[in-house]
């Protein structure tokens, strides 16, 4: 899985109107906590509505390594039996959590309490993103961890003989690095403190009080303070997993651009730490609205209809809404070249730190299509063409990045000519059924020679 196969270029064309029900895949967020969780559980945990993206699968397969058992019956449930908190065995062959940047922080912070070794690696994407992140704080449990400058895979760490509980302060707004130090927190005896000064994604937290675990967050002057009692025995649990509202906003943002569109997107969790992107789409003029709004598994739900919305205007985006839309501004960024005016995004710096640099590969790719950017270190502005002004025609490297893919992919189909991808292959790490969605709806997506 760390290795990458051919390129597989895609195109995707100007097209008719986008209408129909886009069934996305299962929250690629909740798929991997629930595996995690599940694995460190006592019993039986059921999982339905999984993503079985590449991530995913990849820490389904790490948490067999662990010691778990983990199968997925006929009828698609997935089946987790635990070994319990810290019971975990030590693997006997090399982690390889493929781009799964998510699994392999969430697992080294689940395993670093546990008096075994694992190594970890990915593909050359996650082999070149930052680890120091995770092993630092890791550190202060007394885990050990030997990897490549900058604590990059590959990586070895060895978890603490004699765990100590932390309180850790988040330098920068990130929910794998609090998940990972919760995670962590739970094989460490006494309280786990986590201070975020800008809440992020709130998984985690929801998740572990429903295995069982006692957790509270209160709001207080220094930030988001969030409290795990270590050692405790989590309870398997039956989950029904929401449809990932990163996936959505990708058949959601081309019915807005594409002229005539009508897309009903069913079964979306719009937690508020996660639903950013709508409510900017909504401020920017887009006819976006949630129907049969309600609650699954402790998550708010609804189903979303996206309309063509030929009158969005730029906006400054609230820098305070970052994280609760990080992974959304690439295609944000497609649906701003669309609207009239200039749409400014601020206090972003951890787009550069993702799969690729999402601010550079957007704005070279941007601007190959014929859109004006400019952009800072945390910051970057898209001044729009209006509906239709977009001249598109270029081919755009995707950076083994899928949701630099997918934006552009979208582009193509609200376009004046055509856009290509270099390769979207590793669109399989997250909605493996884009391309036959999408052409479910209306797009036309083809293959390079195809």
């Amino acid at each position: 899985m760390s290795g990458h196969g051919p390129a597989q270029p895609l195109t995707a064309e100007k097209t008719g109107p986008l209408t129909g029900t886009a069934n996305v895949p299962g929250d690629k967020s909740i798929s991997h906590r629930s595996l995690i969780l599940g694995a460190l559980s006592v019993g039986e945990t059921r999982i339905r509505g999984l993503l079985e993206g590449d991530d995913v699968l990849a820490t389904g397969t790490a948490m067999r390594a662990f010691g778990a058992d983990v199968n997925r019956s006929d009828d698609g449930e997935w089946v987790v039996h635990g070994v319990g908190t810290g019971g975990f065995a030590e693997p006997e062959d090399i982690i390889d959590c493929g781009n799964a940047g998510t699994g392999v922080r969430l697992i080294m912070g689940a395993m670093a309490t546990t008096a075994i070794a694992a190594t970890f690696t990915g593909d050359a994407s996650l082999r070149s993103r930052p680890m120091a992140r995770i092993t630092d704080p890791l550190a202060l449990f007394g885990a050990a961890s030997y990897g490549r400058a900058n604590g990059r895979l590959p990586l070895t760490m060895i978890g603490a003989p004699n765990p100590v509980p932390v309180r850790y302060t988040l330098p920068v707004p990130s929910a794998q690095v609090k998940s990972a130090v919760l995670l962590a927190g739970l094989n460490a005896p006494g309280e786990t403190v986590v201070i975020e000064p800008e809440a992020t994604r709130d998984h985690t937290e929801r998740m572990l009080r429903g295995f069982g675990a006692k957790i509270t967050a209160d709001d207080t002057d220094e930030g988001r303070v969030i409290t795990l009692v270590g050692q405790p025995e989590l309870k398997p649990q039956s989950i029904d997993v929401p449809r990932d509202p990163s996936s959505a906003a990708f058949p959601v943002s081309a019915a807005l651009i594409t002229e005539g569109s009508d897309v009903l997107v069913p079964n979306i969790g719009l937690n508020p730490t996660r639903a950013g992107l709508f409510y900017t789409l909504q401020d920017m003029g887009a006819d976006l609205t949630f129907e049969n709004a309600r609650e699954e598994s402790g998550e708010p739900v609804a189903d979303l209809r996206a309309r063509f919305s030929p009158d969005m205007k730029g906006i400054e985006v609230p820098a305070e809404r970052a994280a609760s839309m990080i992974d959304e501004y690439p295609i944000l960024s497609v649906v701003a070249s669309f609207a009239e005016g200039v749409t400014v995004m601020r206090g972003v710096k951890e787009l550069r730190v993702k799969e690729s640099d999402r601010i550079d590969a957007m704005a070279v790719g941007l601007r190959a299509n014929g859109v004006s950017v400019e952009e800072g270190e945390d910051w970057w502005n898209v001044t729009g063409l209006g509906p239709s002004g977009v001249p598109g025609g270029a081919r755009v490297e995707a950076r083994l990045d899928h949701r630099i893919a997918m934006s552009f992919l979208c582009l193509g189909m609200a376009a004046q000519k055509a856009v290509t991808v270099d390769d979207a292959s590793p669109i399989a790490t997250s909605f493996p059924v884009f391309q036959s969605l999408m052409t479910s709806l209306g797009a036309t997506l083809r293959y390079e020679n195809a």
